[in-house]
């Protein structure tokens, strides 16, 4: 049961930041949103990002595994309903993981200030989702 929510959590999260990114985009026109897709910075993933919707998979299951995994991690430390924590891992780890755009050829800029703090709000409000459903869904029961 547990895993199911975790699952379910994961990808209302992930098709929330999605959402949000794009909502940027259309509201800004800063192309940060791409990078959730992007896996041309992994060798043996960039053989797949011609399919059609590999960049949108891609995303979910990056989202699918970090939910779990941080979930798991923290239960193990007696944290898992800590808000900090996942602030810290995905907000504050992603501001980092904007970087890997160095790797890329597409957009956005890794020099891009704004790409940048709009891809860490997202994180935040990506974070947000998840502590929402685990503190008031799974803490509940």
């Amino acid at each position: 049961m547990r895993f199911l929510q975790l699952t379910l959590i994961s990808l209302i999260a992930s098709i929330g930041l999605a959402a949000s990114m794009y909502g940027i985009y259309q509201w800004t026109g800063n192309e940060a949103y791409r990078l959730l897709y992007n896996a041309d910075y992994i060798p043996i993933l960039r053989q797949f990002e011609h399919l059609k919707y590999f960049g949108f998979t891609f995303h979910i299951v990056f989202c699918f595994i970090s939910v779990i995994g941080v979930f798991y991690v923290l239960q193990f430390f007696g944290r898992q309903y800590a808000a900090l924590p996942y602030v810290i891992v995905y907000t504050g780890g992603s501001s980092v993981l904007y970087f890997l755009s160095y790797f890329t050829e597409g957009p956005p800029a890794a020099n891009d200030f704004y790409g940048w703090f709009y891809w860490t709000f997202s994180h935040l409000i990506y974070s947000g989702i998840v502590i929402f459903f685990i503190h008031f869904w799974m803490k509940k029961r």
